[in-house]
């Protein structure tokens, strides 16, 4: 294992990874940064992460095709993934604030 030390919002946290991924996790963590800065300086810590992971996760789904399981919609589906990503995330930014 190995640890990375990100640079999001002004602040640093370090993630371990598995050897041999700390570019990868530092690439990863460089677009999570960029997307914090587009938001700008009026929110929460917590909220930046939360509207950055809904933006990337925005664009996965359009790098996708917008497929979606049989029987469910593509709105539909966007709808719940994007409800499970803000619960883990809100989550996780109660966690760092602590």
């Amino acid at each position: 294992m190995s640890d990375v030390t990100l640079q999001i919002g002004g602040r640093a946290y370090t993630v371990a990874c598995a050897a041999g991924e700390e570019q990868h996790v530092a690439a990863l963590g460089r677009t999570i940064a960029e997307k914090v800065e587009q938001m700008g300086t009026g929110h929460s810590e917590a909220r930046q992460l939360l509207f950055a992971a809904l933006l990337l996760a925005d664009e996965l789904h359009e790098a996708r095709g917008n497929r979606a399981p049989a029987g469910m919609t593509a709105p539909d589906r966007s709808a719940d993934q994007l409800d499970a990503i803000a619960d883990r995330l809100e989550k996780i930014a109660l966690s760092l604030e602590a």
